[in-house]
């Protein structure tokens, strides 16, 4: 399993350089399956459900065309704005961490591109998705709309707030690191919900996993990833 997962932006030129050969010639549903197999499989991914939402969701879709040739590799791609889709072992990981329910109601800090939003939409009643960017925020919804993830909402706003009029929700996941936990994510949280989120600097950061019980969160370590900093909407790290 890997251990440090980097998440920040990367050029096409690198990119190039880690998978010197041409997806579009290929058969996207085949790389899929490949990236399910060697990535996540093989990285200790378990859940059924998760795997299957993985080999459905289509990847390509969501990053820009340029770099639709390298949307199933094994790092995260550039989506604009100095912003990136997360390679797939960690939107695995983070969702499997989340033990999702048909029944749940989940809150997504960090948007992107939409990808993330759609793994969890398949294996939970309703996402709540905030994104700070508007111009990423306002593509992701659109994008989501136009191939049917239905149960999605998408609204641009300050992440650290949360969405406290859809509150509480039985599980958080957040794609962007504060220095330590929000007070309205984890107040937002229901009672034996579960949160993930990358916690740390610019350099040291660790995937935490909270459950709230007896309205106390029990946290526990998961992995080292370097996601970009969670910032409000002066451009101010949190």
């Amino acid at each position: 399993m890997t251990t440090l997962l980097k998440v920040g932006s990367m050029t096409l030129i690198l990119l190039q350089q880690l998978l010197p050969w041409s997806a579009s010639a290929q058969n996207f549903d085949s790389l899929r399956e490949v990236m399910v197999r060697d990535q996540l499989v093989n990285g200790g991914i378990k859940s059924p459900q998760v795997l299957v939402a993985m080999r459905t969701v289509k990847r390509h879709l969501f990053v820009p065309a340029a770099y639709a040739d390298y949307a199933y590799g094994d790092y995260p791609v550039p989506i604009g704005d100095k912003q990136t889709i997360s390679q797939p072992f960690v939107v695995a990981f983070m969702t499997e961490s989340l033990d999702l329910k048909p029944e749940d109601r989940v809150l997504e800090i960090g948007t992107g591109s939409g990808y993330q939003a759609a793994v969890l939409s398949l294996l939970c009643k309703e996402v709540y998705s905030v994104e700070l960017l508007p111009r990423l925020g306002m593509k992701a919804d659109s994008l989501l709309k136009a191939i049917g993830y239905s149960n999605v909402q998408v609204r641009v706003g300050d992440g650290y707030l949360g969405w406290p009029e859809a509150a509480p929700f039985d599980a958080i996941i957040v794609t962007c690191s504060p220095s330590k936990i929000p007070q309205p994510l984890q107040e937002q949280l229901k009672e034996g919900g579960r949160m993930i989120i990358p916690v740390g600097d610019s350099k040291n950061q660790e995937l935490v996993l909270i459950t709230k019980k007896d309205g106390k969160l029990k946290k526990r370590d998961r992995l080292p990833v370097l996601f970009v900093p969670m910032k409000d909407t002066k451009g101010r790290r949190y």
